[in-house]
């Protein structure tokens, strides 16, 4: 059975969250492939995971057979996060943009389940597994525009999840959401809109490709 592991970040809802809304359409298309297939979700603004603090991390390096009570548990914890990005055909993650990076719940969500000699390593055990990122964000820092090197949201969750996991990445980019709100971006409306659609698109397109995929 097919395993989609949905991961929103987003501190709004769905009603006012553009990566939550690409984010739906990527799932509804690959649920319509897989209406028999399983979705584990996990809405880090609603139940954020634990950043990692010296307890989880220490027993990370230890060996299991030598944790305290108080590591032991904390680790389980971990291994469980784990567990659900392994187990998964396909990983589709909201990552809207927030001062410039990423939610500080994924962040914590993503210093989880990268564990030394498991998912990072020589043979990490999440190399080749396909992860959709959808990138949203306010504004417009594509190549050539004048905040080009205020991107901190691809650059490194590329270093995470495909130079360190060793993951297959996408990105879908739907940007310059604040458009609509923010009178000064009112002429880049129809971009915006534009950006909306093409992202919404992609999202089916791609949510259908790696269906697929999980059934070959």
């Amino acid at each position: 059975m097919a395993t989609l592991l949905h991961v929103d970040s987003s501190l709004w809802p769905a009603s006012a969250s553009a990566s939550r809304s690409v984010t739906s359409a990527f799932r509804e298309a690959w649920e319509e492939q897989h209406p028999d297939g399983t979705v584990v979700y996990r809405d880090l603004a609603a139940d954020p995971v634990p950043h990692l603090d010296t307890v989880t991390a220490a027993a990370g390096f230890a060996d299991p057979a030598t944790h305290t009570p108080e590591q032991a548990a904390a680790f389980a914890e971990r291994v469980k996060l784990v567990e659900e990005l392994e187990g998964a055909d396909a990983v589709l993650i909201g990552a809207p943009m927030y001062n410039f990076t990423i939610p500080s719940t994924l962040k914590a969500w993503l210093d989880q389940i990268l564990l030394v000699n498991r998912t990072i390593g020589d043979e990490p055990s999440t190399q080749g597994k396909p992860v959709y990122v959808v990138a949203s964000r306010g504004g417009s820092y594509r190549p050539g525009t004048p905040r080009e090197g205020y991107e901190y949201v691809q650059n490194y969750l590329r270093a995470i999840l495909a130079d360190s996991l060793k993951m297959e990445l996408d990105f879908i980019v739907p940007e310059l959401t604040l458009a609509h709100s923010t009178p000064a971006m009112a002429e880049l409306i129809p971009l915006a809109e534009t950006s909306r659609a093409r992202a919404h698109e992609e999202a089916v397109l791609k949510g259908k490709a790696a269906a697929e995929r999980a059934a070959a």
